[in-house]
């Protein structure tokens, strides 16, 4: 069997990085996409006999969006998965006092940026023989239960199950199958400030427990095996004790 290639954006760090490292330890060709080289770079070299190919990538560029993608059709010619991970959030203070800059740049890169990236892989997907492939969102827990000061990242990320849906839709005549893996408290540096207290929806502050990140990683590559005449639309993977039933 030909070996699959997947492309992993933010793969420079956190779960994008474990989800690369994951992916290519199951036997695929990765790409590994996001805008800092050098810690892309610490990603490839993790992988050590794993095929991990770096290409910095700003997914809220568009040229930058379809270069990636032609250095994925030109050196394998396909793209059997893309993990559409890279995100970032505003700082966390109230909606009214952020800058349209902010909220701006965090709809950019996490719902544009998704934008992008699934619509350059369905081009090729719809094309190449066999054609077809798996698009995976990450959408968080904040699709459905937002935190407090925390709009852009909210919105954007309930956003991104309306383009799930949209493109599980939309692919299933040419075998594009599209899922969305919500992931809350996993242990990265991202979350490292759970460790010392984080608001909550009631505006107390309290510890909150992480889960090692190789459980997203693992979710992530069995949503990648799975056959395309198989989905799963929705999957969320979070610290057992994680206090989300109360957010929102």
């Amino acid at each position: 069997m030909p070996q699959k290639i997947a492309v992993v954006t933010g793969a420079g760090s956190g779960i994008g990085r474990a989800s690369a490292l994951a992916l290519a330890a199951a036997g695929y060709a990765v790409v590994a996409a996001g805008r800092r080289k050098d810690e892309l770079d610490k990603t490839v070299a993790a992988a050590g006999a794993g095929t991990v190919v770096a290409v910095p990538t700003d997914v809220s560029d568009e040229a930058s969006v379809a270069a990636l993608f032609k250095a994925v059709k030109d050196r394998f010619g396909r793209i059997d998965v893309l993990f559409n991970n890279a995100g970032m959030g505003a700082p966390a203070i109230p909606m009214d006092q952020l800058t349209v800059a902010q909220w701006k740049q965090v709809v950019d890169v996490n719902l544009t940026g998704s934008f992008l990236c699934a619509q350059e892989a369905m081009r090729l997907m719809r094309v190449q023989s066999p054609k077809g492939g798996r698009i995976i969102n990450n959408g968080s827990i904040s699709a459905y239960a937002p935190r407090p000061y925390s709009a852009p990242y909210t919105a954007t990320k309930h956003a991104i199950l309306g383009l799930t849906k949209s493109i599980s839709l939309e692919g299933r005549a040419d075998q594009i199958v599209c899922s969305q893996i919500d992931v809350g408290n996993a242990a990265t540096e991202m979350t490292e400030r759970m460790t010392n207290g984080v608001l909550q929806a009631d505006f107390s502050v309290k510890v909150e427990p992480r889960m090692n990140v190789k459980h997203v990683a693992d979710s992530v590559v069995h949503i990648a095996n799975l056959p395309l005449d198989v989905n799963v639309l929705t999957m969320t993977v979070m610290a057992n004790d994680m206090p989300f039933v109360g957010r929102g």
